[in-house]
């Protein structure tokens, strides 16, 4: 196993650049997360660290190796990719065998890697079927199985979970986070589900347009973020975000019914600003400055869309059983402590 090493690596296809100087460090055996919206250069990225990708300036190093313009056999890294490219016509175990045999492996050496990615992955009582006759969840299982037979020094997914269901989602989710567990292998991931990076990750990478936004541990990201993107993108439901104007010390909100609220101490120059609250953060109480428009009962905990009087949406988390009818006038609040605030023109986090 192998840690890897980024370097102000730059795609770009003809003129068009799409991945921007990124600079990033992943320890061995860390679980890392590629988190971002679509298009925003997260699987490009992983499959410039498989070779699947040619990289146009900067350097990419996995261990002490320089891997930048090795073939993706010569790398040391294994892919799952988001569909699961099986063989029809082979049983389980040939399937996850298959590159040890083209590749000259002894049959017993074969026969003894697959037996130990069997017991790993739980595929033991379908070795011998075909993947017509396994589901969704266990045909991904056999194609980790595949990966991990090679023993790779990197292991990478490109959102290996998009085409199942929510339930098998969620099997698969523990799974995976057992598997790394189990075998403390260095591993990528994409996906842009926040919900797997928050669960999956011991590091998240956040893009977007091909930058990297911030790189923390899920919690960090999550109570600390930098900027509005990434306070808005970590987090479900999203961040409600304010607009605001501040004037001596104190900003007031529109959306609050023309409510202040206190400044941080950062905040000098009068002005715009945005100010962001999480769903779990605000409360409704007694008045009339904003109405519930709709209420998601879903056992445990509510949410409520809640129209402000400036016409924005406010989003609030509730963990009671109990809702007001849509149409009730209803007031919200929330402590100062809670609130972050972002520059209005740059987004970056005022702290």
């Amino acid at each position: 196993m192998s840690g890897l090493l980024l370097s102000e690596v730059i795609k770009r296809y003809g003129q068009t650049q799409v991945i921007h100087g990124v600079n990033l460090e992943i320890e061995d055996g860390e679980f890392c997360v590629f988190v971002g919206p679509s298009g925003c250069g997260k699987s490009t990225l992983l499959r410039m660290v498989a070779g699947l990708e040619e990289t146009t300036e900067g350097q990419i190093n996995i261990g002490a190796r320089d891997v930048t313009h090795a073939d993706p056999a010569e790398r040391g890294v294994a892919m799952v990719f988001q569909t699961y490219a099986l063989y029809p016509h082979m049983t389980v175990a040939d399937n996850m065998g298959f590159g040890l045999k083209m590749n000259g492996y002894p049959k017993a050496e074969i026969t003894q890697k697959v037996a130990e990615a069997s017991r790993i992955l739980k595929l033991d009582d379908y070795l011998e079927r075909k993947p017509k006759a396994l589901s969704g969840g266990q045909r991904q299982r056999v194609a980790i199985g595949r990966a991990i037979v090679r023993g790779p020094d990197v292991f990478l997914f490109d959102e290996p979970l998009s085409n199942l269901d929510a339930e098998l989602r969620v099997e698969m989710r523990v799974e995976i986070a057992r598997l790394h567990k189990e075998i403390g292998a260095t591993m990528i991931y994409v996906t842009h589900d926040q919900v797997e990076a928050m669960t999956l990750a011991d590091k998240i990478v956040v893009l977007r347009a091909g930058y990297i936004e911030q790189v923390g541990a899920p919690l960090h990201l999550y109570n600390d973020p930098d900027n509005k993107f990434v306070a808005g993108f970590i987090g479900s439901p999203a961040m409600n975000f304010f607009e605001g104007v501040h004037s001596a010390g104190t900003v007031t909100v529109p959306a609050l019914g023309g409510a202040t609220v206190r400044a941080p101490l950062s905040l000098v120059e009068n002005g715009a600003v945005t100010v962001g609250v999480r769903p779990n953060k605000i409360s409704v109480t007694e008045g009339d400055t904003h109405t519930i428009d709709l209420s998601e009962r879903l056992g445990g905990v509510s949410y409520h869309y809640i129209n402000a009087p400036d016409g924005s949406r406010i989003v609030v988390e509730a963990h009671d059983q109990d809702a007001p009818p849509a149409g009730t006038p209803i007031g919200i609040s929330f402590d100062v402590e809670d609130a972050y605030f972002f520059d209005a023109e740059t987004e970056a986090r005022l702290r």
